[in-house]
């Protein structure tokens, strides 16, 4: 008797072969990482199964469909719940393997609508919000406290010690930060309540240049769409640290190259409405760069409208390093 196609004709007749070596757990959260396509998907699309299917082609549509959105769903909880977890251990190294899974899951994610809507439903579950864990972990300011009392030593429980986040780790949780911002505009909300331009300004004016440049780009996606963060960024004089940095020519070139990205981005995408909080930003850019390269910098930033993304990149490039040539003429 033949089987139809599928899983079970090969098994039948096949060779006999040694059984393989069951994934452990941590294997199966790895793979389930990446978002798949699912395997019903193509076997119920054949056109021997649709020939011997008892149910209307619409029906088999709208069960495979279903079923991928089932799937797709009980990914993008695992892959969260695998990263969140780490993304809150105690140890950097254990976080910083989290914030790289997250980082990929990120990806993948922003390959489809689908799972970006996903996505975003998943953030209106508490457990699940990546942004907050960030600035409970990996980007958390830690200040020197002082001991009250002396019961953390002679007392049962031992008291927790949490490391220090390293360089790799502020800058792969300002990467998340980033894309979650992105993909998600209720995240900027997330970022606002726990205080994110105050924090990212002390990363700018205190980290080194890896840091620095994903906390400009992290910077512009958290204040894109949101009022209330462009006016703690304006409170904070973000603009005269960006400022100070791009004039600094023993500063890290393509430090000051992202820099000139920022205030262009700055003021021809985050700034560019009817009434922006930044009220002062052309005034202050002016003030802080002089009247040539303020002018320069409002003129490019109308740049690339109708151009394809990886042209708008280049473009980009292109208007940042006239900004620097400007700057370094005086």
């Amino acid at each position: 008797m033949n089987s139809g196609p599928g899983l079970i004709g090969p098994l039948r007749s096949g060779p006999k072969t040694q059984p393989s070596k069951p994934l452990s757990r941590r294997d199966t959260e790895q793979s389930e990482m990446y978002l798949k396509k699912a395997l019903w998907s193509e076997s119920m699309a054949t056109p021997e199964s649709d020939q011997k299917a008892p149910y209307p082609a619409t029906a088999v549509g709208e069960l495979v469909t279903s079923l991928n959105r089932q799937r797709l769903y009980r990914e993008v909880t695992l892959a969260l719940r695998t990263g969140l977890r780490e993304a809150r251990a105690e140890f950097s190294f254990l976080r910083v393997r989290g914030l790289r899974s997250i980082l990929k899951f990120l990806r993948s994610v922003a390959e489809s609508d689908s799972t970006i809507n996903l996505f975003c439903h998943s953030q209106s579950i508490p457990e699940l919000q990546v942004v907050p864990v960030l600035f409970q972990n990996s980007l958390k300011q830690y200040e020197e406290d002082t001991v009250a009392n002396l019961d953390h030593i002679f007392g049962v429980e031992p008291m927790k010690i949490s490391s220090p986040s390293t360089d790799a780790e502020v800058a792969l949780a300002l990467r998340v930060l980033e894309g979650c911002c992105l993909l998600h505009r209720e995240s900027t909300i997330f970022a606002h309540q726990h205080k994110a331009i105050e924090i990212l300004m002390d990363i700018l004016s205190t980290r080194g240049v890896l840091e620095q440049g994903a906390c400009l780009d992290a910077l512009i996606s958290i204040m894109l769409d949101s009022s209330a963060n462009q006016m703690d960024f304006e409170s904070c004089d973000g603009i005269e640290e960006v400022a100070h940095i791009i004039r600094d020519k023993q500063v890290d070139e393509n430090l000051r190259m992202k820099c000139g990205e920022f205030l262009l981005l700055l003021i021809g995408h985050v700034n560019g409405r009817e009434r922006p909080p930044l009220a002062r930003i052309h005034e202050d850019v002016r003030r802080l760069l002089g009247e040539k390269s303020a002018s320069l910098i409002w003129a490019a930033s109308q740049f690339g409208s109708t151009l394809d993304p990886e042209q708008r990149l280049t473009a980009l490039h292109i208007q940042a390093r006239r900004v620097l040539e400007s700057l370094d003429l005086y």
